[in-house]
């Protein structure tokens, strides 16, 4: 169950297909050189493959435990995570004047794959931190990025989202938890929420909530929620931790994977109400956390990532090794690995190219982001903004669809053996599967989709992003070669069929037919993703090919992008085409069954 990162493909994706070299010229951005995001992604790699992935299985198999009101982490966690913060790698994309690094986005994407596939469970801490990060340096006031900032940034503090209840799952708008003004500037929150992603643990000395809450006088559903910090120990002075806040971790969700990730149910205010400090302006709580929210977002579609690449390896391995059947071109010989079989062959490079086109679109997104917040032009920044609003739900919902998909291709692979615990082929399996569900399930992002980012603007950013992979397709018109063809007329014909539906969807939705837009969300984000990701393994295949004609290039691994890109050409986005129909239809029948006839 060894983990090698793929440093070489994401020094490619990073310098051949996303435009690193772009987002370095940004201001603030010239650290992003090449030659330190090599060192980087080297050094990141090391530690993943080496001090991370070995605590995986540890994790799965011990879990985190509840122990008289205290969450222990399992063996090796705690020493890992101090390495981890020690080397400042929680501290990658974040304001130096608050002791950050002051790196892209970018690059933090890359790097943040390499520890969710080594150790999911492990990465969930350091992912809803930087959220938390991200969400206080936007919103926090002075004095309170002054009494945070740093501390979270180091990683020396952690941060957690504290978002659902047990009567409102994601509708937020149903939350109960109770502030009540204190009169010294500071509320008593009272209530108690469920899931939280290390809520309560022994890695650090504090740990910060992010607490969405309701006023007693608030206006009711989502325009009456406020958001507040309530650390788990109150800072003093001196900026350590103080007293002990009125909070408790009341239990432990027993779950089916990242079994090494505590998941808690936290009780705030049994003694009379938790201190917190409001953030920002009262009843705009959601407003603030969509902050977190969208990082998180983003950071879930990593995952999707990392998974199916640890998935992917593992089968990729256990084919290499395992000898079962004779070759179909050599039926008197010897039994062969079953690499050599042809179906095999299939699922492992159906995993592969899925999972290179996801991680392509996730960097991508990651640029987006950067042009966002730091390029010169505001026109600019605008369009990478809304570019980066049409990505979130894509990247989020396809790259974890697509990380269940290649999990359980990678326990097919393994045939009997990856039905059994001890080859940890099933643990990919069983840790994806969260992927899909939390940070919002999926079919709320195939909604998002829809309704927020297609229909709000009547496709006005949809297809501005649609016109821009179209630009690949005729860049590809004069290209040399059979492989680079069938690439172009793939992608060609998946972007006929992606205009179709951003056209349907918007007429639905200006026709008043809502449902019916809602029943071919989830195909209509299917389609985006295959789409898109066949566009980033296009503009992978042309710049191998660019590579190839240079003296000293590396062959193998440049003809594997061009294989693996026309794969998922011929056999990915080829049927693509065809969600099209699924799309319209499904407003005939996904309502037509009646609720009692089920």
């Amino acid at each position: 169950m060894t983990y090698t990162a793929p440093v070489d493909d994401l020094r490619f994706v990073l310098n051949e297909v996303v435009g690193l070299d772009a987002v370095a010229a940004l201001p603030n951005c010239d650290g992003a050189a090449p030659d330190l995001v090599d060192a980087i992604l080297e050094e990141a790699g090391k530690f993943a493959s080496g001090v991370l992935a070995p605590l995986n299985r540890t994790g799965d198999k011990e879990g985190a435990r509840l122990e008289n009101g205290v969450v222990r982490t399992a063996t090796g966690w705690k020493e890992a995570y101090g390495q981890f913060t020690e080397a400042g790698w929680n501290s990658l994309p974040f304001d130096p004047e608050f002791g950050g690094q002051g790196l892209p986005w970018t690059v933090a994407f890359a790097v943040n794959e390499m520890w969710q596939a080594s150790n999911l469970s492990f990465g969930l801490c350091p992912l809803l931190t930087q959220g938390a990060v991200d969400l206080l340096t936007e919103h926090a006031s002075d004095e309170q990025k002054a009494a945070y900032l740093s501390k979270m940034i180091s990683g020396e503090w952690t941060g957690t989202m504290n978002l659902t209840e047990p009567q409102a799952g994601s509708d937020l708008a149903a939350v109960r938890t109770r502030a009540v003004r204190a009169g010294d500037g500071s509320y008593r929150i009272t209530g108690q929420k469920i899931f939280i992603t290390y809520g309560e643990h022994d890695l650090t000395e504090n740990i910060v909530h992010l607490v969405l809450a309701r006023l007693p006088d608030a206006p009711p559903g989502i325009k009456g929620i406020s958001l507040f910090i309530v650390p788990k120990f109150l800072p003093d002075a001196d900026g350590r931790p103080g007293a002990r806040n009125d909070l408790r971790c009341a239990s432990l969700e027993h779950k089916l994977g990242i079994h090494g990730s505590p998941t808690a149910v936290m009780a705030f205010g049994d003694d009379g109400g938790a201190i917190g400090y409001l953030v920002g302006e009262e009843n705009r709580g959601i407003e603030y956390m969509f902050t977190m929210m969208n990082n998180a977002r983003l950071g879930v579609g990593i995952q999707g990532v990392a998974i199916a690449d640890r998935a992917y390896q593992q089968a990729r391995d256990y084919a290499r090794s395992r000898v079962q059947s004779k070759d179909l071109a050599d039926p008197k010989g010897s039994g062969v690995a079953i690499i050599r079989h042809p179906d095999v062959r299939r699922m492992l490079l159906d995993m592969r190219a899925k999972t290179e086109a996801a991680r392509a679109l996730a960097l991508y997104a990651g640029t987006q982001l950067d042009m966002s917040r730091h390029h010169e032009d505001p026109a600019v920044r605008a369009a990478a903004a809304a570019r980066v609003d049409v990505l979130t739900p894509i990247v989020k919902a396809w790259s974890t669809d697509i990380g269940c998909e290649v999990a359980s291709t990678g326990v097919q692979v393994h045939g009997g053996m990856g039905f059994i615990e001890e080859t940890g082929a099933a643990q990919h399996y069983r840790d994806a599967r969260i992927t899909p569900i939390y940070e919002g399930t999926n079919g709320i992002h195939a909604n998002d989709l829809t309704f927020r980012k297609t229909g709000r603007d009547k496709g006005a950013a949809a297809r501005a992003f649609i016109a821009d992979m179209r630009a690949t397709v005729h860049a590809l018109e004069q290209a040399p070669g059979d492989d680079l063809a069938v690439i172009r007329t793939g992608l060609a014909a998946g972007l006929d069929a992606l205009d179709k539906a951003v056209d349907w969807m918007v007429a639905a939705q200006a026709e008043g037919d809502l449902r019916g837009a809602a029943a071919g969300g989830v195909a209509y984000l299917k389609l985006w993703g295959t789409v898109a990701g066949g566009w980033m393994l296009a503009r992978s295949a042309a710049r191998a090919m660019d590579g190839l004609r240079q003296p000293g290039a590396n062959a193998a691994f440049l003809e594997a992008k061009l294989i693996v890109a026309r794969f998922y050409a011929e056999q990915v986005l080829a049927p693509a085409p065809a969600l099209l129909p699924t799309i319209a239809s499904a407003r005939n029948t996904v309502m037509a069954l009646g609720e009692e006839q089920f």
